[in-house]
């Protein structure tokens, strides 16, 4: 009924509306902009009553108010206005990106940009509303110096990896903290099947208003042991005093691969695999073979010929649909909205559908006290496939042999393939993921005093999923008559914050921002599964169809944080600024000696721009130097690394306990001190300009170091080790053009990093992994191989560079035929070392355009799966097409060794399947246009909207591998596994204001 009443009172606000703009009494103007252009849809309010009104396309309005009462004058990116009322006022809006203005989220709080003494990157809702991906995440890439977002692989779960400035753990969490409308998000991944999920997958873009990255000590300090990773800032929409609005969003994509591999159709198979055979003198073993796989049919001739990867790799499709409805007046204001996605993947039989609901109220009990409620729901639906390393995904299926048909002649998929048929996992299984999560807050802001006031805040967030997996009697391995696993998984977090605020300008030259509060965090997490087999057919896939539950498990987990924190702002004539924060954490997490960890930050800034040789200077209007340095924490150990631990041991239907881990009483978080010193520039009011130098130092990460065999347990966690992020981060924003018609803005930003491992436990011993190392000195995480030096052109021999120590202590850079000469070296960086974003959006009359390309430079991709789909024919693998570049006779030169079935040839682990993944991609692209507003306003519309708009359109790289941005899900770092690529999408949208 409130909805509805809020709804009538808005059609009686139209009713006066329209009455009134009859009436003499009538005021009329026009709003411009700092050159004098017409803005279009200002809203204008006739302060503290329901009386208010649109500018028309020239800026032209008219409202019934009378001489010297207040109108309060508002748009999206200019500073609000109050002004008195006269007959033909001329009200010029100031836009806050010119004059620094706009209003940054900070943490318990906002600051203006032109106070702001932190580094802190930004996104709005039009930055990255009517992007056709399914995560928020994506939304974000190419748009902000310092944060790289990666998603694992093109499936439309895939887990997504954001790095702030670098990492700052190795084996500790390396995500940001997630913090929505003051909630911290869970951020856990649940999945079962091998491969991750994105828990934020249940956020909708349209809900946003904006995000804050808080990238440096100063601005993270806030959030004390959580903040080394960064911490992103997500504010949705809310309902603004004035006339209320409804908006509607409808969009249709279609989704392809941005990149397919060559592979070889049947006859090159065919020829490579006798010549393979020839070579070691094992043809009559292939072509065996060759006639299993062909199941009678004419292999010599090419009868079948199966494209693999068309099958696994389909045409994709997006449907977005969101609506909201938002307004309010002096006292109440609401937002209320829904979205829908579904997403049909480019990976066969992967496919998400998703709805969210969001409620956000506010209400003026009285002059003194506001309450509140924010209120978002979503249910995402997954239907999963599985891990990059299993048989039956999909994407494994390019390894079967072209000559083998994918379905017989009745339809059912072919079970006699060389590995098992993904096709048999797709009729005969499924993989179903459930999430939903409610986050909630309920807030009041009670004013003490003018100067002075109180927030109590209560947050929840909820977040519940269900995995089931169902395998009927002819899926793949499967030996029970059908089998169902099911997981059910239900985590809670809810924080509790009150804190005062007090903020006062003195003598017009003193300002001052105080915050003060303390916070509660709970967290608790409830596991549950259930294994159930033998089921009489393939009608029953839910676990009470099986004859024998035969394995179950169950867990239960919390964590708490008790929390004080403060900050204070001082402000000088508005150009010498200084900020002080300081956070104390308390966490079950840590050892009991080391239950609490103070975290301080401090930063200042000096507008030299409002220095009086300087203040009127016409060439260089801004001018401002700023540094900051600060403490913070990575608390993501582990809810029980510091305890002494004991496992269940049961025997012979006996139940025991077994020592399992050792405890530390001094274990802690990791610590970070960050450094950061910055310019920012602005010439002409039309170019902007920052620069960044950022350091962090992360002392203190969580290893687990080995103790004695006799103290029952292998390892005992320890705070040891240190590695180092540093880098530059440069933005240029520009108005190249601006005129009444046309309209063109660019925005650029580069960054640079490099993570170097500075000490590890053990008196620095190398970590070695199957394809990296973390070594003093070097990169994080650096590929370590041995290196690869081609072909030997007289017998196409496999060449391995030996890498061995000479007596002088040098390198032996000689080349070796047999792989256990050779000695592995540090070989590439799965991390890019320089970063970039350019974004031009142009306005002309109606038209819009708007387009990002990204770029990534430095990083290597280990092609894990070389050894198998670029071997020459190593095995009966299909192979990728480069493998016709084989070594055949003596004197040809190429790096691609004899074919040797079953001979290893080159096969091995090295730097032959390491490549650089440079690239540069057209990331987004949106084309629109708008219809005059008379024209739309004679249908009943305020404004609307066509659009065209893509993802991933255009790629510029030389890796010859998947695609720079694929990578495998289940495991490891910078590999590619059967990954894959990324969706390129193109939709079709339309967008209808009333």
């Amino acid at each position: 009924m409130k909805i509805n009443f809020k709804h009538f009172l808005w059609l009686l606000s139209v009713l006066f509306m329209q009455i009134a703009a009859a009436q003499d009494g009538s005021i009329s103007g026009k709003v411009t902009d700092k050159k004098g252009m017409p803005i279009p849809g200002v809203n204008i309010v006739l302060k503290g009553t329901k009386i208010s009104t649109q500018t028309d396309f020239d800026g032209q309005f008219k409202i019934d108010a009378a001489k010297g009462q207040i109108l309060v004058v508002s748009y999206v990116s200019y500073s609000s206005v109050e002004v008195p009322a006269s007959n033909g006022m001329k009200i010029e809006l100031i836009e806050t990106q010119n004059e620094l203005e706009a209003v940054l989220v900070v943490g318990y709080g906002t600051q203006s940009k032109k106070n702001l003494t932190d580094n802190i990157a930004r996104v709005t809702a039009k930055d990255i509303q009517q992007i056709p991906v399914s995560n928020m995440q994506n939304a974000l890439v190419g748009k902000l110096a310092g944060v790289q977002v990666t998603q694992t692989n093109g499936k439309v779960e895939g887990g997504i990896n954001i790095r702030v400035r670098g990492a700052a753990s190795i084996s500790a969490g390396t995500q940001p903290l997630y913090v929505l409308d003051g909630i911290p998000l869970i951020n856990d991944n649940e999945s079962s099947n091998g491969a991750p999920t994105n828990p934020l997958l249940t956020l909708s873009t349209s809900e946003i208003e904006s995000i804050d990255v808080l990238k440096d000590a100063s601005s993270a300090a806030i959030y004390g042991a959580r903040g080394a990773n960064g911490v992103v800032l997500i504010t949705t929409k809310k309902g603004k005093e004035g006339k209320g609005t409804f908006s509607i969003n409808l969009s249709q994509g279609v989704s392809e691969a941005t990149h397919k591999k060559k592979w070889l159709n049947a006859k090159q198979y065919v020829s490579l695999l006798q010549e393979a055979g020839r070579n070691v003198d094992d043809l009559e073993s292939v072509e065996d073979e060759l006639e299993f796989l062909s199941q009678g049919t004419d292999w010599r001739n090419g009868e079948i010929d199966t494209n693999w990867q068309d099958i696994a790799l389909k045409t994709g499709y997006t449907t977005d649909a969101d609506f909201s409805l938002s307004g309010g007046d002096s006292k109440t204001k609401y937002f209320f909205s829904g979205a829908y996605n579904n997403t049909v993947g480019i990976v066969d039989s992967n496919s998400l559908e998703r709805i969210t609901g969001r409620t956000n109220l506010s209400h003026k009990v009285s002059d003194r006290f506001t309450a509140g409620m924010n209120l978002g729901f979503s249910r995402s639906l997954i239907d999963r496939v599985q891990d990059d390393n299993s048989f039956s995904t999909p994407l494994q299926s390019v390894a079967q042999a072209p000559i083998s048909q994918a379905r017989l002649a009745d339809g059912t998929a072919n079970p006699n393939t060389e590995y098992s048929n993904y096709l048999l996992a797709k009729d005969n299984t499924f993989w179903k993921t459930i999430m939903r999560r409610l986050t909630g807050k309920i807030y009041g802001e009670l004013k003490l005093l003018n100067s002075l006031k109180f927030n109590s805040d209560f947050s929840y967030d909820f977040l519940s999923q269900t995995e089931d997996y169902w395998q009927g009697k002819n899926a793949p391995f499967m030996a029970t008559d059908g089998a169902v696993f099911a997981t059910s998984v239900n985590t809670e977090n809810y924080v509790w914050s009150n804190y005062f605020t007090y903020d006062h300008t003195f003598a017009e030259k003193h300002s001052l921002n105080i915050v003060a509060g303390m916070e509660f965090n709970k967290y608790n997490r409830r596991y549950q599964d259930v294994n159930s087999i033998y089921f009489p057919n393939d009608d029953f896939q839910t676990v009470d169809g099986g004859a024998e539950v035969n394995e179950g498990h169950g867990s239960q987990t919390d964590y708490a944080f008790v929390s004080q924190f403060g900050r204070l702002n001082y402000s000088y004539q508005g150009k010498y600024l200084f900020k002080a924060s300081v956070r104390r954490d308390g966490s079950s997490r840590f050892g009991k000696n080391e239950k609490f960890g103070v975290f301080p930050a401090f930063s200042a800034g000096w507008v030299v721009s409002q220095e009086e040789f300087l203040k009127d200077n016409a060439v260089l209007s801004y001018l401002k130097l700023k540094g900051s340095w600060g403490k913070l924490g990575n608390a993501e150990i582990g809810n029980f690394a510091s305890r002494q631990l004991y496992r269940p041991n049961p025997y012979n239907l006996k139940s025991g306990l077994t020592f399992d881990q050792a405890g530390n009483d001094n274990l802690t978080w990791e610590k970070s001190t960050q450094t950061d010193f910055g310019v920012e520039l602005g010439f002409l009011n039309k170019i902007s300009f920052e620069a960044d130098y950022y350091q962090k130092d992360t002392d203190g990460l969580l290893f687990e170091v080995p103790v004695p065999i006799s103290s029952g347990a292998q390892f005992i966690n320890k705070n040891i080790g240190k590695i180092r992020s540093s880098g530059f981060e440069f933005t240029l924003n520009t108005k190249n053009i601006e005129t009444e018609n046309f309209r063109w803005n660019t925005s650029f930003n580069i960054t640079t990093n490099n993570s170097e491992v500075k000490s590890l436990p053990n008196n620095g011993t190398d970590i070695i992994t199957t394809y990296t190392i973390n070594r003093v000195g070097e990169n994080i995480s650096s590929f370590y191989l041995v290196e690869y030096a081609g072909v030997d052109p007289a017998n196409g021999d496999a060449l391995f560079v030996k890498n061995t120590v000479n007596a002088d202590g040098t390198l032996d850079k000689s080349t070796t035929n047999d792989y256990s000469e050779a000695k592995r070296i540090i070989a590439g960086n799965p991390f890019p070392t320089l970063m970039s974003g350019l974004t031009n959006t142009i306005f002309y009359k109606g038209i819009d355009f708007t387009f990002t390309f990204q770029g990534e430079w430095g990083a290597s991709i280990y092609n894990s799966a070389g050894g198998y789909m670029s071997s020459a024919a190593d095995y009966f693998d299909n192979q990728t097409a480069d493998q016709l570049n084989r070594w055949q006779n003596p004197g040809d030169i190429t790096d691609v060794p004899q074919a040797r079935f079953g001979g290893t040839n080159g096969t091995q682990d090295s730097s032959r399947y390491l490549e650089k993944s440079d690239f540069v991609r057209l990331r987004n692209l949106t084309i629109g246009y708008t219809l005059p507003k008379q024209t739309v306003s004679n249908m009943g519309m305020s404004s609307l909207r066509v659009y065209l708009t893509s993802v991933n359109l255009l790629t510029f790289t030389n890796y010859k591998g998947t695609d720079p941005e694929a990578r495998r899900d289940d495991t490891g770092i910078g590999e590619d596994f059967y990954s894959a690529p990324p969706a390129r999408t193109i939709a079709l949208g339309v967008n209808i204001n009333f």
